[in-house]
């Protein structure tokens, strides 16, 4: 059975020119070295599976909103309109794609 970070790392790679690499020593992916999605894992002790995706102030608000227990405002880059995603459980890996994907969308548009 993949892990998260295998599912993280298959739906980011799978965009066009997206690269993996490190940030702060954790999974993280760009395209036009442009970070949009970074991978949690218990940071800062949190106690979170989780990953932070580039977005948009609205659909930060939306889904946090919507969804309080699998979304939520990261800390650092939270307000610049990332998303948090908790991955525990039986995450909406549908919904996490189309987050991911738009991340993408929005780093590389700039």
């Amino acid at each position: 059975m993949p892990t998260a970070l295998d599912r993280v790392r298959k739906i980011c790679l799978a965009l066009p020119g997206v690269e993996e690499k490190l940030a702060h020593g954790r999974p993280a992916f760009a395209v036009r070295d442009r970070t949009f999605v970074m991978f949690m894992d218990n940071h800062h002790n949190d106690g979170r599976l989780a990953l932070w995706c580039k977005s948009t102030h609205d659909t930060q608000d939306f889904l946090v909103h919507a969804d309080s227990k699998r979304f939520f405002v990261p800390p650092y880059v939270g307000h610049q309109g990332w998303v948090g995603i908790r991955l525990e459980g039986r995450a909406p890996w549908g919904r996490i794609a189309d987050v991911i994907e738009t991340g993408c969308r929005l780093s590389s548009a700039r």
